[in-house]
């Protein structure tokens, strides 16, 4: 064993599992570091970056699940290996929808670990970003895509992004209760993590409760522990979520979801700062800052009957709306550049080219998904995009978003993400070119290739083939064709007339 060998990180709450595991990692020359918990692991980050995080799903306190969102959220990329002694399916799927490299149900041979970690923490060097702890420093430094107000973590300088984070500035050092308004995807949670970053408690956890998730029978349990034996399948003690936050922040996601019958129960802690697990008699402080977010109208939702008023007025301290993005789409291109960027090193591929007619196209869109939604977008376009000129292929659209890639040799390119875009030609003038309105980014895409291919006589390659003149090579011309079913038309044989 040597420096230069990778560190594993083993986070299990079973002592004997841990030493068992550290035990056998070490054997294979591994450096190992064990954690007990994901909240001992989060405060005491190791010095070295870790080569792949070995982790149990069912952790006290914070989960596995939970630590992992926890680590994308802050950019850092290293691979997990899931372990868990109960084969959930659905919790499973989870794992491995969210980034998961290996999932192994307990008990697994030792050889399937050590293949796992191996190729983890190859992987792990492929990706090229394990040397960032979590939270503190963005993959790109470029200040010019920051908020004028230096939060690392959020994007843009619209003035209804500066007013939302003057606000937070004013709110964070206190310990009063914030309450985030926005819709789905406006970037909620980020505001949330400034609030705590910003805040006298900064250096202690911050735990997120995503109140959709959690089941009615289970709400007490997830949110103030339970004792072992207090219910079926309490198996042994087991901290909830204000005490893996203590002296922190507590996140609640969707806090207009929790259901009527259980608001009491929040209410109750909220007002007397201290609770009980289930099972247990003795009072625990609440030593906890309260920041929620909701995407619904919890006012209509009071009138209604469907939330409490005593805990809307607790919540709704010190409120904060944060604007959609059809609002603020000044933010648009810094967010487009910065979404370029994370995510040509996220999948570990060639960094495409974004245009102004791109940007143009991606601001004239109206977001209902808003930052979410542009993220989602972006990416399918780096995927397709193999290092070249980005296509933006926007619901309900005809923007061409990057056909001034495929430009003929005669249109004026020496601006050109200026050049004109020709999305407009009727039918009249080509026939084979759809109108804009109500044609797809497909149908023009496909629409351009045949425009071409036909004022060619069909040469695909060469110096006058179609390729040369929509800026392609003949063979992604050729790939172009055959997944947008393009072929040449079979030549009619005319019937021979007979001259008597």
């Amino acid at each position: 064993m040597n420096e230069n060998d990778p560190l594993v990180c083993v986070i299990d709450d079973d002592s004997s599992t841990r030493e068992s595991l550290s035990n056998l990692l070490r054997s294979a020359a591994l450096k190992v570091q064990a954690f007990a918990s994901a909240q001992d692991f989060l405060t005491n980050w190791p010095l070295e970056a870790p080569g792949c995080l070995v982790l149990d799903i069912q952790l006290p306190g914070i989960s596995g699940l939970d630590l992992q969102q926890e680590l994308v959220g802050g950019h850092a990329q290293i691979p997990i290996i899931f372990m868990t002694g109960y084969g959930d399916i659905p919790m499973t799927v989870r794992a491995m929808k969210a980034g998961a490299f290996e999932f192994l149900t307990k008990p697994f041979r030792d050889e399937d670990l050590l293949i796992a970690v191996d190729q983890a923490v190859k992987r792990g060097r492929q990706m090229g970003q394990l040397n960032n702890k979590p939270t503190q420093k963005q993959p790109y430094g470029d200040d010019k895509l920051r908020s004028e107000i230096s939060f690392s973590e959020i994007v843009g300088k619209s003035a209804a992004l500066r007013q939302v984070l003057q606000q937070v500035e004013t709110v964070a050092p206190t310990d009063s209760t914030v309450l985030i308004l926005g819709e789905t995807g406006t970037g909620k949670e980020l505001i949330a993590r400034a609030v705590h970053q910003r805040s006298r408690r900064k250096n202690k956890p911050l735990v997120r409760v995503n109140c959709t998730s959690i089941p009615k029978e289970l709400f007490e349990s997830e949110f103030f522990g339970h004792v072992k034996g207090a219910f079926t399948g309490a198996i042994k003690d087991r901290a909830g979520r204000f005490e893996a936050a203590a002296g922190g922040t507590l996140f609640l996601d969707e806090v207009g979801e929790i259901p009527l019958e259980l608001q009491s129960k929040l209410l109750r802690v909220l007002q007397e700062k201290s609770y009980e697990r289930v099972g247990e008699e003795k009072t625990r402080r609440a030593d906890v800052r309260i920041v929620a977010a909701t995407n619904r109208d919890l006012e209509k939702q009071v009138a209604a009957g469907r939330f409490r008023e005593d805990l809307y007025y607790r919540l709704n301290v010190f409120p904060l709306r944060v604007s959609p993005l059809r609002d603020r789409k000044e933010d648009i291109p810094l967010l487009a550049t910065y979404f370029v960027e994370l995510l040509a090193k996220e999948l570990d591929c060639p960094k495409p080219r974004l245009t102004r007619a791109g940007v143009e196209a991606l601001q004239g869109y109206n977001w209902p998904g808003n930052i979410r939604e542009l993220r989602n977008v972006i990416e399918r376009a780096v995927i397709f995009a193999r290092g070249g000129a980005l296509e933006f292929d926007i619901p309900g659209t005809a923007s061409l978003v990057d056909l001034t890639s495929f430009g003929p040799p005669d249109v004026d390119q020496a601006e050109p993400d200026q050049a004109a875009i020709p999305a407009t030609a009727t039918s009249d003038k080509n026939p084979g070119r759809p109108n804009a309105v109500g044609a797809t980014f497909t149908d023009c895409t496909r629409a351009l290739i045949l425009d071409r291919l036909q004022a060619t006589g069909w040469l695909v390659g060469g110096p006058g083939g179609a390729a040369k003149r929509l800026g392609l090579k003949r063979t992604t011309l050729v790939a172009k064709m055959k997944k947008l079913g393009i072929s040449r038309p079979t030549p009619q044989i005319q019937p021979r007339r007979d001259k008597s």
